[in-house]
């Protein structure tokens, strides 16, 4: 992904959302450090509907048979 700064960004945003809509993103920079990203909506869409590590444990079907059971045998003894 290339890095372009944000006063050649300005001066050249036409051709950075169409970069982008070519599917080439850009990170736009300011004092050197990593501020923005420019990328498609249609790139930005499908990456904000990922789904999130809990809701897809959430989602799993699983019934209470499919689990092991709890141990309930106390703290086991440890070596220090």
């Amino acid at each position: 992904m290339r890095e372009i700064q944000l006063r050649d960004a300005k001066a050249n945003l036409s051709a950075v959302v169409d970069e982008a809509m070519e599917g080439r993103p850009a990170v736009i920079t300011r004092h050197g450090k990593r501020q923005a990203v420019v990328l498609s909506y249609e790139e930005w869409e499908r990456l904000s509907h990922v789904p999130t590590f809990g809701r897809l444990l959430m989602a799993a079907p699983l019934t209470s048979d499919d689990l092991p059971d709890r141990n309930r045998a106390g703290l086991r003894p440890a070596d220090f």
